[in-house]
């Protein structure tokens, strides 16, 4: 009888992973593919946040241009003439 109940606990024990099942501890195997991947999702979420901010920066241009402070709309500066400047441009012409 005590064949029988040892047989019996023996087969309630779960069986514990020595690491070489085929889902167990692998080790992990270098793909260039997942490199590439990581690489696009990078560039796919860098240009999203490249058109918000291209799409923002057109609406400011848009409301500068509509509010009238666009850069054609500014006075332009008169630059004060040198003697040496006026000399010059009298003696070329």
């Amino acid at each position: 009888m005590d064949e029988q109940t040892t047989e019996k606990t023996e087969e309630k024990k779960p069986e514990e992973s020595t690491g070489d099942s085929e889902e167990g501890n692998k080790p992990e195997v270098y793909k260039p593919i997942d490199d590439a991947n990581l690489a696009a999702k990078r560039m796919e979420d860098a240009n999203k946040e490249r058109k918000a901010l291209l799409d923002r920066e057109e609406e400011l241009a848009a409301n500068r241009h509509l509010a009238g402070e666009s850069e054609a709309g500014q006075p332009s500066e008169k630059k004060e003439e040198t003697d040496k400047e006026y000399k010059d441009r009298i003696m070329a012409a």
